[in-house]
């Protein structure tokens, strides 16, 4: 009897614990299901092929998603083309900027808990800031007009720069500086900006900067955790996301991609390989803006959280409300993202119906991964490669091939 019953208990166990395991996955279904063309979705994969096979790209992972199912999730070419490895779809990835949107999870979690205010002083969380100076064109160090708050943080209106992407005198003292220093720390980083002044009035201009590092340091002033603890504690264990980190573990060396770049005499020159990379130790500047690992499936998580409000397998992480906001555009009349584009708290957003509609939001990184979710069409797509520098050419062949294949 006793044989009999734990021989039962095995087959139940069994059963139910691949199953448990099944259900923690976003399901997939035919384009049909979900109001798409098979026909035409499927032409993602000739276009994305092409571009391997022209070296554009060593390899790429696409994943498309509607109403909550998987239509499309199709790997392309090499991880690592020295050591013959195929892209996988567990393939690691670096995702540099797509780790804003994940910081920006984090301080409206803290908002939402009435710990920051987005309209607060980002000098009441870091008093090197209080009387920062902003740069004038005629030389001159003024003063600010008002302060920079977390809104202006989360939305890049801070003043504050990255040094590496232009030629100001401002960006040349953050390369003098060296306040992007991956041997560093945050903190290190914030005395070096509190001693160099703004490029611009807070709230006058959208400008791409380390802002979203400075909101990864406030995350650990006030949670009192080191930023790689509150993700993995607030965020990724809740969404299941088991393979993104600041960092790829010996363990999964063998899944981390190698990132490529253009050779002088054409086809790709390696950029950074995979076995000597700095993502295989643990860095000292985590960096809320650009530090993270990912694969398509954990990112997959995070954007379908995203699109359902804030939730995901029954596990609510933000408000509907507070993820409202935050892909809704933020940016005052007077400030623009480029010509027309709007910028939300973590994420770009697109003000107007075009070839693309309305409302999408999203962001990439500085490798080459892109993801944009559209509300209005219940649509994930996640397109990745590993190519420096940043380049669209991958974003720019698969989105309109997946809005033209939406039939309703």
């Amino acid at each position: 009897m006793k044989t009999t019953l734990q021989t039962l208990i095995i087959i139940v166990f069994s059963l139910v614990v691949p199953f448990a395991a099944h259900a923690k996955q976003i399901p997939t279904t035919s384009p049909e299901d979900v109001g798409m063309s098979q026909e035409k979705l499927a032409r993602v994969i000739p276009a994305v092929q092409a571009l391997v096979d022209t070296e554009k790209i060593a390899g790429a992972s696409v994943i498309v998603a509607r109403k909550g199912e998987i239509v499309l999730f199709e790997t392309f070419g090499m991880m690592d083309i020295d050591s013959k490895k195929s892209t996988e779809k567990d393939t690691i990835f670096r995702f540099y900027s797509m780790t804003k949107p994940v910081t920006s999870v984090a301080v409206m979690m803290l908002y939402e808990e009435g710990k920051v205010n987005l309209d607060d002083s980002v000098s009441k969380y870091i008093p090197e800031f209080k009387g920062l100076k902003v740069y004038d064109e005629s030389g001159k160090h003024i003063e600010q007009e008002r302060e920079m708050s977390i809104r202006d943080l989360l939305r890049h209106t801070s003043g504050l720069t990255y040094g590496f992407f232009g030629n100001t005198p401002v960006d040349k003292m953050y390369r003098a500086r060296s306040v992007f220093d991956w041997d560093s720390s945050l903190q290190d980083m914030i005395e070096k900006l509190s001693e160099i002044p703004l490029l611009y009035q807070p709230g006058t201009k959208w400008h791409y900067s380390v802002s979203t590092d400075v909101l990864g340091y406030i995350v650990e002033k006030i949670s009192g955790q080191s930023l790689d603890k509150f993700f993995k504690q607030r965020i990724f264990k809740p969404l299941k996301m088991k393979d993104t980190a600041f960092n790829v573990p010996a363990k999964k060396a063998e899944r981390f991609a190698a990132c490529y770049g253009p050779n002088l005499t054409g086809g790709l020159n390696i950029v950074d390989n995979p076995a000597t990379s700095m993502y295989l130790k643990k860095l000292s500047l985590l960096s809320g803006g650009g530090g993270l690992v990912s694969t398509a499936r954990d990112y997959l998580r995070f954007c379908q959280m995203l699109l359902n409000k804030g939730q995901l397998d029954g596990k609510q992480l933000l408000r509907p409300e507070t993820v409202e906001m935050m892909t809704t555009n933020q940016l005052p009349d007077s400030v623009r993202r480029g010509k027309d584009g709007g910028f939300g708290l973590g994420f770009s957003v697109r003000l107007k119906d075009g070839e693309f509609p309305k409302g999408e939001y999203g962001w990439g990184g500085m490798a080459s991964t892109h993801f944009w979710i559209s509300p209005k069409q219940d649509l994930i797509v996640i397109a990745l490669s590993q190519y420096m520098p940043y380049s669209a050419r991958l974003e720019n062949t698969v989105k309109p091939i997946v809005y033209d294949s939406i039939l309703n």
